[in-house]
C-alpha cells in the first residue's frame, strides 16, 4: 500500500473528527429521504430556492441577463438537475463543473405489473442497472415513484418506509428443496422473470355478497372460477388510497428499493451503510459543497450537474448522453456574454474542467479481485481515478495527466486527504461513468469520488472520512 496516501483517522485532531461525524449526520438524514432520482430533485430544488437560486426560465421569460454572483438552476423532467453560480471570469475561460448521477440500481414495475397466482398477488418487475439478482430475494422492499393518470394528475407513492407501513418482498426457495437450484450458476438460479414482488393475499370479504347468499354460492364456483378476487382487492385498496386505476400503471414509474434505513456500521461508527450510495454520496457532497461556497469566492462559473440513467448507459433525455448539460452551458453563455456567439460557447466548453463525481470500488479484504498497489482504501480520502472502463480501458475517459497534476496541487494546497484508485484487476471486469460522455464535448474530465464496499448491493458501505473529504475536495475545486 502506498505510504503517501495516509489514513485520515490516524492523522486528524479530535476537532476534525467531530466535523467528520457532524457532516455525516446530515448525509445519513439525506439518504433516508432520498432513494430515487425524482426524490433527489424534489429534495434539492426547495433548498436551492431558499439559498437564492432562481429557475433559469425566469431569465428567458423576463429577458434578463446573468451577472457574477447570480445563482440559477434547471429542472430536467423532474429526474435530472443542473445548477450554476456565475463567476467573475468571462465564459471563454471555461467553467468548473462537477457531475454526479442520482439514479441507482433497483427493480422497476413493468407497465402491466399486477397479477394473481396461487392465492397470492404479485407485481412483475424489470431490474434496472447492474445488480446481482440473488441479493434482492428475501429483502424488505419499499415502493417509491409516481403514477400519471389518464387525466394528467401526478400521484406520488412511497410505501414501506414508515414503520407502520407494510413492506414487500421477493421470496427465495427454501434450502430443503433447493438441491437443483444450488447446482446452477447464480445467473441461472435467479432469473430476472422471478423478481416478482408479493403485494397481498387477502380477500376483501365483500365478493359475491348478494341478497340471496345461497343463490350466490351456487354460481360462485363456475362464474367466478377465474375471477381474480385477490387482485381485485389489491386494486381496490390502491384505488381507495391513491385514486389509481389498474390501467394507470401504464404511465407510471414505480421503483422497488430496499426498505432499510441508513445506519452507522461498526462499534466506532466510522462507516455509513445504506442503499443507493452509488452515487448519491457524491451528489450530496457536490450539492453541500456548492451551497457552502460564497458566490464572491467563485471566479470561474461553477456548474453542478446531477444526471439520471447512468446505471443503464446514460441514455434518454435525462441522461448524460443528452444535450442537457451542453444546452445549459449555452444558456449561461448567452445570458451572461454581451456579444454572444457560437464561438464563445465552443471556447467555453473546450476550456472547462470537470470532475466526474462517481464512486469506485474500495479494496475488500474478503476478495482477491483488485491490484492492491493501485486501488483505493477505506479512510484514505477522496479518490482520483485516471481511468475506468473494462479490460483494455474500454469505455474509459482516461484523463490527461495535466489535469490530474492540477488536482493534486489543489488538494494538497487545501489539506485534502486524497488517494488514487482503479476499479479492479485488469482482466477482472470493470465499469464506466459519465466521464467519457462529458469528455466527448471537449472538456478536461477525471473521475473523482468516494470508495465503496458492496457496490450495487442493496446495502452499500462508505467511510465517513472519505465522504467528508470528498465534500472538502469539491469545495476546493469550486473556488479554484
Amino acid at each position: 500500500m502506498p505510504e503517501e496516501f495516509k489514513n485520515v483517522w490516524s492523522n486528524i485532531t479530535d476537532d476534525e473528527k467531530d466535523l467528520i461525524f457532524k457532516y455525516n449526520e446530515g448525509y445519513i438524514g439525506f439518504l433516508n429521504q432520498v432513494k430515487t432520482e425524482r426524490e433527489f430533485v424534489d429534495y434539492a430544488v426547495p433548498i436551492l430556492i431558499r439559498n437564492g437560486y432562481k429557475d433559469i426560465e425566469e431569465y428567458f421569460s423576463k429577458g434578463g441577463k446573468l451577472k457574477p454572483g447570480d445563482r440559477v438552476f434547471q429542472n430536467i423532467h423532474g429526474k435530472s438537475l443542473i445548477l450554476a453560480v456565475i463567476g467573475s471570469e468571462k465564459c471563454e475561460n471555461g467553467f468548473n463543473i462537477i457531475g454526479s448521477h442520482v439514479d441507482s440500481p433497483r427493480l422497476d414495475f413493468k407497465q402491466k405489473p399486477i397479477y394473481e397466482e396461487n392465492d397470492t398477488v404479485y407485481a412483475k418487475t424489470h431490474y434496472y442497472g447492474g445488480i446481482k439478482k440473488y441479493q434482492w430475494f428475501s429483502v424488505p422492499l419499499a415502493l417509491h415513484g409516481v403514477v400519471i393518470t389518464k387525466t394528467g394528475e401526478t400521484v406520488k407513492i412511497v410505501i414501506g418506509e414508515d414503520e407502520k407501513d407494510p413492506c414487500f418482498i421477493i421470496t427465495d426457495l427454501l434450502p430443503h428443496l433447493a438441491n437443483e437450484q444450488m447446482k446452477k450458476t447464480l445467473a441461472e438460479a435467479f432469473p430476472g422473470e422471478n423478481l416478482n414482488i408479493i403485494l397481498g393475499s387477502v380477500k376483501s370479504g365483500n365478493e359475491n355478497k348478494g341478497e340471496n347468499s345461497n343463490e350466490n354460492e351456487e354460481v360462485k364456483t363456475e362464474a367466478n372460477a377465474d375471477k381474480n378476487v385477490l387482485k381485485s382487492n389489491i386494486l381496490s385498496i390502491i384505488k381507495n388510497k391513491y385514486g389509481i386505476e389498474e390501467d394507470d400503471f401504464i404511465s407510471s414509474e414505480i421503483e422497488a428499493v430496499p426498505a432499510y434505513k441508513a445506519r452507522d456500521i461498526g462499534l466506532d461508527r466510522g462507516i455509513v451503510g445504506a442503499y443507493g450510495q452509488d452515487d448519491r454520496v457524491c451528489a450530496y457532497a457536490s450539492l453541500s459543497a456548492i451551497l457552502d461556497t460564497e458566490p464572491e469566492n467563485i471566479k470561474k462559473t461553477a456548474i453542478v450537474y446531477f444526471s439520471d440513467k447512468e446505471e443503464v448507459g446514460s441514455m434518454g433525455n435525462t441522461g448524460a448522453r443528452s444535450k442537457s448539460l451542453e444546452n445549459f452551458i449555452f444558456y449561461i453563455c448567452s445570458l451572461s456574454s454581451p456579444d454572444y456567439s457560437d464561438f464563445i460557447l465552443r471556447r467555453c466548453i473546450s476550456a472547462s474542467h470537470m470532475l466526474s463525481a462517481d464512486v469506485t470500488a474500495a479494496v475488500d479484504a474478503n476478495y482477491d479481485v483488485q491490484d492492491k498497489k493501485n486501488s483505493s482504501y477505506f479512510g484514505r480520502g477522496v479518490v482520483i481515478e485516471k481511468y475506468t472502463g473494462s479490460k483494455g480501458k474500454s469505455s474509459a475517459n482516461d484523463a490527461n495527466p495535466e489535469f490530474i497534476a492540477l488536482l493534486r496541487n489543489i488538494f494538497d494546497s487545501n489539506n485534502i486527504f486524497w488517494q488514487t484508485g482503479e476499479i479492479g484487476k485488469v482482466d477482472m471486469g470493470g465499469g464506466g461513468t459519465i466521464a467519457q460522455f462529458m469528455a466527448n464535448l471537449g472538456m478536461q474530465v477525471v473521475d473523482c469520488g468516494v470508495p465503496v464496499l458492496g457496490m450495487h448491493s442493496p446495502f452499500e458501505l462508505v467511510s465517513k472520512a472519505d465522504v467528508y473529504y470528498t465534500y472538502k475536495a469539491y469545495h476546493a475545486f469550486y473556488k479554484t
